[in-house]
């Protein structure tokens, strides 16, 4: 039984050496430039990186990981854990916009981690040479190029003692609440995950074998872990292939997703609400006309509130590209479950609860609540009052508390913090729960995420959600992005708490900007009966996010408050 993905590794380097194991699109393109590793060729390369690290002492230390997209993070990443090293994938500077903000998150992490070498790209490495200005760290830090590495050192390479508990990686968290925190995920974690992922998603033996192996396409960030845990460590645990390309050249031009899909005809892909969004802006008549959907079995779509009416429309335009309505995959995770706790059925369409008929969003179809499936084989889930530690009946809402051996070890380093989210009990239930710090129902065995407990916001003794408040604005009017939106409340005074509405409008709507900040007010007088403090239009892509792209409410008030959010329009403060 393997105790490792190591020990998988191994396993398939022996049994399918030849396989592609990945395939790597340099340009986005299919038909551009594409890198490819065999099953044999990543397992000599992750045992080079290994053993370059064990001959050095590092094994139990933390190794930072800073790569550009390509497959050289892989094998940086498997060579750690082949190595009994810690690794804590990071983000490397990216252009001159992002310096500041990259190199700030760096150096948090290497001092958080105490990380005692960087892995890299060559490119990377020659960059934080010129950085020692900036990095002081870096003078006590071993940096490497693992291409630098040569392939002989894997001769050398010993098996390292690995347990269930050995901590594999930090997964550091995108910070949508707070401070980025590193979560510990064991070999074990990994496993359990792994499975949890295979089990939900269909991903058996006979369902690989008639994809001929081909199971994913993702341009998902790996140093994330919907992109890390998903498509490419489930790929190496089945011993199947994935097709990668850079979440950059995602963004440039969405269609080589769908492109790629088209070509490869995977099992499985997907991503945040955003990504499908993107994809229905780019759906011309030609680009559907030279689409083949059909073969795309699990479309996931997690990390941010999941749109109804993202799901239908999407539905709609890529149906005459033989999509199919039962592909579409809503799901629930978090890095602290090292990622899948909750995921729909294959072959079956989502679960849509309607809106009321009275109430925010009466009648309108596009505001029906989305399921995220259900737990997956070992994983517990419960929704509980927190302040009386009691378990909630089916409807109503509470946080979702998680139980499982998927559950990560606790926050590196991070006493306090441990005990606080990875400790909890309930009464007349035996267990320690992670509290994830989401609010949701059940309905039926099925979970259905209602928002994050900390951003609610409370008026009047009113508990008012803001996604709810995010959706009914972006139903106003067709200029307003979805999932573009950030609701979060002020300090009015005399008035008391005041909902102040963030959202992103693209600027050739300038004309409309007044009767836009009208109707979201109208709409929230209506839906909601509350009167909104503040409504700001902002350029598009400017709205704080996470890594995985969920709304920094806390972020937005902050900078709504100093005045930094990036204004195309706002209507007068009242």
């Amino acid at each position: 039984m393997a105790r490792s993905l190591v020990d998988l590794l191994t396993k398939h380097a022996s049994h399918q050496p030849d396989r592609t194991a990945y395939r790597y699109l340099v340009t986005g393109d299919r038909d551009g430039e594409i890198q490819d590793i065999s099953y044999g060729r990543l397992a000599e390369r992750s045992r080079a990186v290994a053993s370059w690290l064990q001959e050095r002492g590092l094994a139990g230390s933390r190794a930072m990981l800073l790569y550009p997209p390509g497959l050289e993070f892989i094998c940086g990443y498997l060579g750690c854990l082949s190595a009994g090293v810690v690794a804590v994938p990071g983000v490397p500077p990216q252009g001159r916009s992002q310096n500041h903000r990259a190199l700030t998150r760096m150096k948090r992490l290497i001092a958080d981690a105490d990380a005692k070498v960087i892995l890299g790209g060559r490119e990377v490495i020659a960059a934080l040479g010129t950085m020692a200005e900036h990095l002081p760290e870096l003078a006590e830090i071993t940096c490497v190029a693992t291409e630098d590495i040569p392939d002989a050192a894997a001769g050398s390479w010993r098996e390292p003692d690995l347990t269930a508990d050995s901590v594999a990686f930090l997964q550091y968290t995108s910070g949508s609440t707070s401070a980025p925190r590193g979560v510990m995920v064991t070999h074990g974690n990994l496993l359990d995950n792994e499975r949890v992922i295979t089990e939900r998603m269909g991903h058996t033996p006979d369902t690989i074998a008639e994809y001929d192996h081909e199971l994913f396409v993702s341009w998902l960030p790996v140093y994330h872990d919907m992109g890390l845990i998903g498509p490419v460590l489930n790929t190496v645990y089945l011993g199947a292939t994935a097709t990668l390309f850079s979440p950059l050249h995602f963004l440039q031009q969405p269609q080589r997703w769908l492109t790629a899909l088209s070509h490869y005809r995977p099992h499985t892909s997907g991503g945040p609400n955003f990504a499908y969004e993107l994809c229905l802006k780019q759906a011309t008549p030609d680009l559907l006309d030279g689409l083949d959907l059909s073969r795309w079995k699990v479309a996931f779509n997690g990390a941010e509130p999941v749109r109804a009416a993202t799901l239908r429309r999407f539905t709609e335009t890529f149906g005459t590209a033989g999509f199919r309505r039962e592909a579409l995959y809503p799901c629930y995770g978090l890095a602290e479950a090292t990622l899948m706790v909750t995921g729909g059925s294959v072959a079956a369409p989502p679960t849509l609860i309607e809106a009321p008929e009275t109430g925010p969003h009466a009648g309108a179809a596009d505001a029906a609540a989305v399921g995220s499936g259900r737990p997956g084989p070992g994983v517990t889930l419960v929704i509980a009052d927190p302040e009386r530690q009691q378990e909630l009946p089916d409807g109503e809402v509470g946080e979702i508390w998680v139980l499982g051996a998927s559950v990560a070890k606790g926050y590196w380093r991070n006493t306090l913090a441990t005990r606080e989210s990875f400790r909890a009990t309930l009464k007349n239930r035996e267990g320690r729960f992670l509290r994830t710090g989401d609010l949701g129902f059940l309905r039926d065995g099925e979970l259905f995420v209602t928002g994050r407990l900390k951003d609610l916001i409370v008026i009047d003794g009113r508990n008012h959600y803001p996604q709810d408040l995010e959706l009914s604005a972006e139903m106003s009017h067709p200029a307003l992005r979805p999932g573009c939106t950030a609701t979060f409340s002020v300090d009015g005074g005399v008035e008391g708490e005041q909902p102040v509405i963030v959202a992103e409008a693209a600027p050739e709507a300038a004309d409309e900007f007044e009767k836009i900040t009208d109707r979201i007010r109208s709409a929230i007088g209506e839906a909601h009966g509350l009167s909104v403090r503040d409504v700001v239009l902002v350029h598009p892509g400017t709205i704080p996010k996470t890594s995985s792209g969920k709304i920094q409410r806390r972020a937005s008030r902050t900078a709504y408050l100093d005045g930094t959010l990036s204004v195309v329009g706002a209507a007068a403060t009242r």
